[in-house]
């Protein structure tokens, strides 16, 4: 196959109705029939789940509403087996589901370093609902541990701080809290916390968890409740199915978002390993899900031939729902010096998460 197509077959199947999932599923359905596979009823809105964990989320929409009106058929099951020979997915309802083209948008998954007693005892942070579950149905306010000193594990302890400031919040980060910013970036991340009462413990990798707290490399911490949001992983459907990968299992994927080992599949998403030429491999998050799903929803529908294109603009952090941070970034998401926090900054980041929704709509 040339780089200037694309396997356009007649029979569509989509793995995963995240961001990347969907926007592919919807613009690939304006002429041609789509199965989308998902298993959820609503959409999974991961940039909002430090609010759900707070209690301050709503039901999400449901996919029946956001796909309504094109030709997309919704199979709620699990893909659990991908066979590329075969030219078809088997799901954990028994179902083997035959395709011309696939899409695989699985997404990413809590990773836990194999660190004694993380999934045990530990929350990961895409069930926000359990969060909010356990904090309402305390007891008495506690101690919450949130593991991970990125954009989520940020957005989720200032977030936690604010909506139950009897709890006595932590992040334990292996490194430096909010360490990739900017110097003004991260000295603004730091004074909300202070403001907030979120104890920061930095170069305190976590060794193990336990129900009472954590084994850290700085000495023992103690936690009624904690958070894991240390890091995410790739779904490892393309891995076990022998798609080439790279070393953190994401598909390798050419200018058109193909896997390099077997044409006829696409890798969107957190899934996938995706090169721009000056920008760099993308990082994972729906700032780079998105724009995928939606380019790869134009090609398959014949409304592009062109290669994959990528700018970094900004990175935006929700800091509570008083205030934010917008950090500048140049193409390949270097950080700028300029920042933008406090009111203008939230409602920023406002914006842009209504804007997630709108292109899903």
């Amino acid at each position: 196959m040339s780089s200037s197509t694309t396997s356009t077959g007649r029979r569509i199947v989509v793995l995963g109705a995240g961001y990347a999932g969907l926007s592919a599923a919807k613009g690939a359905a304006r002429h041609r029939d789509v199965t989308l596979v998902a298993p959820e009823e609503r959409l999974l809105h991961r940039v909002r789940q430090h609010e759900a964990a707070a209690g301050r989320g709503r039901d999400w929409p449901a996919l029946g509403d956001l796909v309504r009106g094109r030709r997309i058929e919704h199979h709620r099951a699990r893909a659990v087996e991908l066979d590329p020979a075969g030219h078809k997915v088997l799901l954990d309802d028994g179902t083997a589901l035959g395709y011309d083209t696939l899409v695989h948008a699985l997404g990413s998954r809590t990773a836990w370093h194999g660190v004694p007693g993380a999934a045990e005892h530990a929350h990961p942070v895409e069930r926000a609902a359990e969060v909010r579950r356990l904090i309402a149905g305390a007891d008495r306010p506690g101690t919450l541990a949130v593991v991970g000193g990125g954009a989520t594990g940020i957005e989720l302890a200032t977030e936690l701080a604010e909506a139950h400031p009897r709890w006595k919040v932590r992040i334990v980060a292996a490194g430096q809290v909010g360490g990739w910013l900017s110097p003004r970036g991260r000295a603004h991340v730091l004074r909300v916390m202070d403001r907030l009462g979120v104890t920061v413990h930095e170069q305190a990798a976590v060794t193990e968890v336990t129900a009472d707290g954590l084994r850290t490399a700085a000495g023992p911490l103690d936690a009624d409740l904690t958070v894991w949001a240390a890091s995410m992983e790739p779904h490892p459907l393309a891995a076990e199915a022998g798609l080439a990968v790279d070393a953190r299992g994401r598909a390798l994927v050419d200018d058109r978002l193909r896997s390099l080992s077997h044409p006829d599949v696409h890798v969107v998403g957190d899934a996938a390993a995706v090169t721009v030429p000056g920008v760099g491999t993308l990082r994972m998050g729906c700032a780079t899900a998105l724009p995928q799903g939606r380019y790869l929803g134009r090609l398959l529908d014949g409304r592009t031939g062109a290669p994959f294109s990528f700018r970094y603009t900004v990175q935006c952090l929700s800091l509570g729902r008083r205030d934010g941070l917008l950090q500048l970034v140049g193409p390949d998401d270097s950080m700028r010096p300029t920042v933008v926090t406090g009111t203008a900054a939230r409602l920023a980041k406002a914006g842009i998460v209504a804007g997630v929704l709108a292109a899903l709509k």
